[in-house]
């Protein structure tokens, strides 16, 4: 028995892979967070689904597991890719006591990805994406992360930069960077991605800081080398120039 973990992208069914979609079209129940199963719904509006809300995914992947186990042919939607902030690991995880099940993750184009075509090339070099979401993580962790990869000078990718209830964790996210970053830093913000009102703004590192995210956003943060070409946010791909 297997069961299917599989990334969605944006949601857009342009965005689907051909492996994602082909899994999803021959899966008995689509299990989700109701935002992106009803994205789903959109082109595979006659399938059965489990969905239920946010704070909810460890009962949502528990069903699956139960689904999947009695035979079923389950497949569980995340956005993005299933193993980035996905559900694969706790799939993993959940699964283990089940001999007979495996679970087979399916990727998909995460944000980091998207989103950086829409912006130019911001990740052309070794980068780090980090989210900014303390709901699983603590705080202390996260700036430990942002503090690491600046000093590297990695390229920065942010997930999850803002919500109602964290409103500041992007201008203090970008103040630990600025130890270690010129205040002229390329920087971008790409919105909705894939889906109706897709925006990005390239903007400076100083910006940033007042810059009104959302959990729809996802931010790029570049490197000592990163550049705007012709509106575009670029990294190069290597520092040595032959």
């Amino acid at each position: 028995m297997k069961l299917y973990v599989v990334g969605i992208g944006s949601g857009n069914e342009n965005g689907l892979t051909y492996e994602a979609r082909r899994t999803l079209e021959e899966a008995d129940i689509i299990v989700g967070y109701t935002v992106y199963a009803d994205l789903v719904k959109a082109f595979l509006p006659d399938k059965e689904y489990f969905t239920s809300g946010m704070k909810q995914e460890r009962e949502r992947c528990k069903k699956a597991v139960e689904l999947a186990a009695a035979g079923a042919n389950v497949a569980v939607v995340c956005s993005g890719d299933s193993g980035v902030y996905g559900m694969a690991s706790l799939l993993h995880e959940l699964a283990a006591d089940y001999a007979d099940l495996e679970v087979r993750a399916v990727a998909g184009v995460t944000a980091a990805l998207s989103g950086g075509a829409l912006v130019g090339a911001p990740l052309g070099h070794d980068f780090a994406v980090i989210s900014l979401s303390d709901l699983l993580t603590p705080w202390e962790k996260i700036e430990k992360r942002l503090e690491a990869a600046a000093e590297a000078d990695f390229a920065i990718c942010l997930y999850n930069p803002s919500s109602k209830k964290r409103a500041g964790y992007l201008r203090t996210a970008c103040g630990i960077i600025l130890k270690y970053r010129d205040t002229k830093t390329v920087c971008a913000a790409a919105k909705n991605i894939g889906r109706d009102g897709e925006e990005y703004e390239i903007m400076t590192l100083d910006e940033l800081k007042e810059y009104k995210a959302d959990m729809f956003t996802t931010v790029f943060i570049g490197n000592s080398q990163t550049k705007k070409i012709k509106g575009k946010m670029v990294t190069p791909r290597g520092y040595k120039t032959e």
